[in-house]
């Protein structure tokens, strides 16, 4: 008896240490990036992971360009395939993997454009400036 109920408070142990630990990984991704932007033909390119969320959260991007967000996919199936920004009008399921390019007319400075899943659950930021 004594050896199932210190097997099971170990179990719990090690899961909520998973759990607490997963977390705090997750908690990486909120960072503010301008790694994932790029400049091409013209174009502002930013990159954006979607999978369990979107990473990173938040970017600080140029304004008054032209630009396109490349959402990359790989085995998404949870809400963040399913992909809404309101101010342009965007609304799309996207495929579990790949790539899907997002034209977005030039913002101005101090604009924020925002992105998120159909159920609000997960959201990122481009910031202008």
């Amino acid at each position: 008896m004594k050896l199932t109920v210190a097997s099971v408070i170990l179990a719990l142990i090690f899961i909520g240490g998973a759990i607490i630990f997963a977390r705090n990984g997750a908690k990486t991704d909120t960072a503010v990036s301008q790694n994932n932007v790029s400049v091409a033909d013209g174009k502002q390119i930013i990159e954006i992971d979607a999978k369990g969320g979107y990473s990173p959260s938040v970017t600080i991007a140029k304004a008054n360009i032209p630009t396109v967000i490349k959402v990359k996919t790989q085995g998404t199936f949870d809400c963040s395939s399913a992909l809404v920004i309101q101010s342009i009008g965007y609304r799309a399921n996207l495929p579990p993997s790949g790539e899907t390019l997002i034209e977005v007319p030039p913002q101005e400075a101090g604009s924020t454009l925002r992105g998120m899943c159909a159920m609000g659950m997960y959201n990122f930021s481009v910031k202008f400036n």
